[in-house]
C-alpha cells in the first residue's frame, strides 16, 4: 500500500502527457480530438497571422506532435553517449537560445515547449519574425519552413540552397499545410465551450 501511495503523484503526472494524434495526416480528426488544440492555434493566428494549417505542418515535420521530442543522441565510437544533436525540445523543436528569445521577446515567462498552446504561438512569434525579417508570407510554408530551420538569418544567406534534403522537407511540410487547410475548410469542430 506504502509503495502505491508513492507511486500516485507519478503516475497521475504520467497520465497528464498527451499523446500524438491518431490520424495525424487528417486536420479535421486533429481537432476533434483535440478541440483545445485547435482553439490554441486559432488564438496564435489571431495574434501573429500565421495560418493554423502552417503552424500544424510545422509541428508535424518537426515532432510528429510529440510534446517531449527530442534530437537524437549522438555516439562516439558507436556507443559511448556524447549529448544530443541540438537543444532542440517539444511540440516546435525550439532551440534553448531561441526560446528563451520568445520568452524575453513574449514576456511569456511560464512557457513550455512541451506545451501545444505555447508551442504553437512560439510558431506564430516566430512566422512574425521571418516576416518582419525576412519578407516571408506568413502563409508561405515552405520558406516559413526553411528560416524556421536554419534561421532567419541562415534564409537569408540561402544556406538552405546546397540541403536538397532540407529543401524537400520544406516542400513536404508545404504539401502538408496545403492538405491541412482544405480540410479545416470542411471540418465540424466541437464548440470552444464544448470541452
Amino acid at each position: 500500500m506504502r509503495k502505491l501511495f508513492y507511486l500516485s503523484p507519478i503516475l497521475l503526472i504520467a497520465g497528464c502527457a498527451t499523446t500524438p494524434p491518431s490520424n495525424p495526416t487528417n486536420a479535421c480528426a486533429i481537432a476533434q480530438q483535440y478541440p483545445s488544440w485547435y482553439y490554441d492555434s486559432l488564438d496564435s493566428y489571431k495574434k501573429w497571422g500565421v495560418p493554423i494549417s502552417v503552424q500544424w505542418a510545422i509541428i508535424q515535420k518537426e515532432s510528429s506532435f510529440r510534446s517531449d521530442a527530442k534530437t537524437p543522441m549522438q555516439y562516439a565510437l558507436g556507443f559511448i553517449p556524447t549529448g544530443r544533436q541540438s537543444t532542440a525540445y517539444g511540440y516546435a523543436q525550439a532551440l534553448d537560445g531561441t526560446w528563451d528569445h520568445y520568452i524575453k521577446d513574449t514576456g511569456h515567462s511560464w512557457a513550455s515547449r512541451s506545451n501545444f498552446a505555447d508551442a504553437v504561438d512560439f510558431i506564430g512569434w516566430y512566422g512574425e519574425r521571418a516576416h518582419r525579417e525576412a519578407g516571408i508570407s506568413k502563409s508561405n510554408t515552405y520558406a516559413l519552413y526553411l528560416a524556421y530551420h536554419q534561421g532567419i538569418g541562415g534564409y537569408k544567406r540561402g544556406s538552405y540552397k546546397n540541403n536538397s534534403f532540407l529543401m524537400n522537407y520544406a516542400k513536404e511540410a508545404q504539401q502538408t499545410a496545403y492538405r491541412y487547410a482544405s480540410q479545416l475548410r470542411n471540418c465540424n469542430i466541437p464548440s470552444d465551450s464544448w470541452w
